[in-house]
């Protein structure tokens, strides 16, 4: 808790329920501040997401995370006592040129569990949520930041700092006018899309592992869903197109890009599903990720933070909205 009777008392709204606001939150009100966390989606953790239906789950979004960092690694390894996360141990294989990705054998790769959203509502317990929620402009007054909302318009209260937890282009929308440099930061990024499609079969699909990083075609991964800890049921794979590819069919029709993804599963030896579903991730991650951790222009009191701005990667995400807490609490801070 912080000592600063005038630092306790300030709010601060955190815009973006995905790993990085929300463990920017948690570090916030674990200093004695008071943020609140917006979010457009009616779940939490971005990319961390899981798509159901009354049988049946798949992680369309990030596929798994590492912990290497020693602070991230004791949340982790929380998340793993409290049976929201477990190692998945899957046979992985390398389809295409093998030089061009191997998989390290030692490396511990962790998924939420029973889904990959479990470890996001982990960290959002005891958080003030606003899910559902679209913060689609920032207005500065003299009493503080208020908060546009697609869905209700000009929020009532008023924010001592901004933190936005988002997407780098999106982080520019709502930057418009307020910081130029802060949206020089935000435009130096590039952000591709990644086309992910969901597979539900009757039986096992005959293959031979359980996931496998492609190096040719349009796909770049390809997962058997239900082989991670926790899961079961149907028989679900998760396919991912690459970056060019995805970028190249950004507004194609969902239909037509789960045709031709779903063609190229059964190329690689697996077979024709039985139902099947796409979602399109415009903003998957970072063409070039930065390596500043967050950025933070206290005179407006106005900060970023996100998995691009430290290496990519959920525990980039973690360690990112960290950093910016931290940027936020410290003493000399105007």
């Amino acid at each position: 808790m912080t000592d600063s009777p005038e630092l306790a008392s300030r709010r601060i709204a955190v815009i973006g329920a995905g790993i990085a606001g929300l463990s920017c939150a948690v570090h916030l009100q674990a200093a004695g501040l008071h943020p609140q966390v917006f979010d457009k989606s009616r779940g939490l953790g971005g990319r961390l997401s899981t798509r159901r239906g009354d049988t049946w789950q798949c992680d369309h979004g990030a596929q798994y995370f590492t912990a290497r960092h020693p602070a991230f690694r004791v949340v982790v390894e929380a998340w793993v006592a409290a049976g929201m996360a477990a190692v998945w141990q899957p046979r992985l294989a390398v389809l295409g040129d093998a030089s061009s990705h191997r998989p390290d054998p030692t490396l511990a790769r962790y998924v939420g569990t029973p889904r990959m959203t479990a470890p996001a509502h982990a960290l959002s317990q005891g958080l003030t949520l606003r899910t559902q929620s679209t913060i689609s402009e920032l207005r500065r007054t003299a009493q503080g930041w208020q908060l546009r909302s697609a869905e209700t318009g000009w929020l009532d209260e008023l924010f001592d700092a901004v933190v936005l937890a988002l997407p780098a282009p999106q982080a520019g929308t709502l930057l418009a006018g307020h910081s130029a440099a802060l949206s020089s930061v935000v435009g130096s990024v590039r952000m591709r899309a990644c086309w992910a499609v969901m597979l539900r079969f009757d039986e096992s699909v005959n293959l031979s592992f359980d996931a496998a990083f492609v190096n040719s075609g349009p796909l770049r991964w390809i997962a058997r869903d239900n082989s991670k800890p926790a899961r079961g049921g149907t028989e679900t794979w998760l396919l991912h197109a690459t970056t060019d590819w995805s970028d190249a069919h950004v507004e194609a029709d969902p239909d037509t890009v789960t045709a031709a993804l779903e063609q190229e599963f059964v190329r690689l030896g697996g077979t024709t599903a039985t139902a099947r579903a796409a979602h399109r991730w415009r903003y998957a991650e970072a063409d070039a990720a930065l390596a500043i951790g967050h950025a933070w222009e206290p005179v407006i009191q106005v900060g970023v933070c996100g998995d691009w701005l430290q290496g990519g990667k959920v525990e980039g995400a973690w360690l990112s909205g960290l950093a910016l807490a931290q940027a936020i609490t410290r003493p000399d801070t105007p």
